[in-house]
């Protein structure tokens, strides 16, 4: 009985070690000089054996970057309310946030135009990195404004929510008033906290929030990482 391909053999202890958590979503794999050198044989035999497991979806080839674990899409409604934990929750998954950074400056005109400020108002801004299973899927910035939210920036800090910070500070509900969808490419600061190759396709939401009474009360950016999450309209 003739022997399996040397390959196959490496693609199973590749997909044992995945499976084992080894290598999780999103990781790089060594090269293929470095897998090359670890079993011992050819650069070809192990390129035959990533490439079953490109075929198969289990890991990712992106091109000047390397070969990555593949990782599920996260789908993520797009519905009139804005609710990133909620959301991930109920698509089976496990939500978490960063921040990056707190600061209170003057609006730029896009800014002032989307919350109804005077050019150069103040303006509250959060950014961070939103995660799913631990693993980066979006950057944000959230600008808020200073005069009606002063305390803000502190209850963002003290407990970890806008949306939370928002009810704090009287909103109880708001919903999302518009969204506009833009393909980009994640430069090299969007790449590092992504964990992505520069380059790599971006989608970038830009969101007015409203509360109950059709006032902005926040103006949104987000770049969703375009292999790791799927926007889909949630009709209301």
């Amino acid at each position: 009985m003739p022997r399996p391909p040397i390959w196959t053999a490496i693609a199973a202890t590749l997909t044992g070690e995945i499976a084992a958590g080894a290598y999780v979503p999103g990781d790089k794999l060594p090269t293929e000089a470095q897998l090359a050198a670890r079993f011992g044989v050819n650069r070809h035999t192990v390129r035959r054996a990533l490439a079953s497991l490109a075929e198969v979806g289990t890991l990712q080839s992106r091109r000047g970057a390397g070969v990555f674990v593949a990782s599920v899409p996260t789908d993520y409604p797009l519905g009139r309310r804005v609710r990133f934990h909620q959301n991930v929750l109920e698509s089976g998954r496990s939500p978490s946030r960063s921040f990056l950074a707190r600061q209170t400056r003057n609006a730029n005109a896009e800014e002032a135009a989307a919350l109804t400020l005077p050019p150069g108002a103040a303006v509250h801004v959060v950014e961070g990195i939103s995660m799913v299973d631990g693993l980066p899927v979006s950057l944000f910035r959230s600008v808020f404004p200073a005069a009606r939210f002063p305390a803000l920036l502190e209850s963002v800090a003290r407990l970890l929510s806008v949306t939370a910070a928002l009810a704090e500070a009287g909103v109880q509900d708001y919903t999302r008033a518009s969204t506009r969808l833009t393909a980009k490419s994640a430069d090299a600061v969007q790449a590092m906290h992504l964990r992505l190759s520069p380059g790599a396709p971006l989608l970038r939401s830009v969101t007015v929030n409203v509360d109950l009474a059709g006032q902005p009360v926040e103006f949104g950016t987000a770049w969703f990482a375009g292999d790791r999450i799927t926007l889909a309209v949630k009709p209301e």
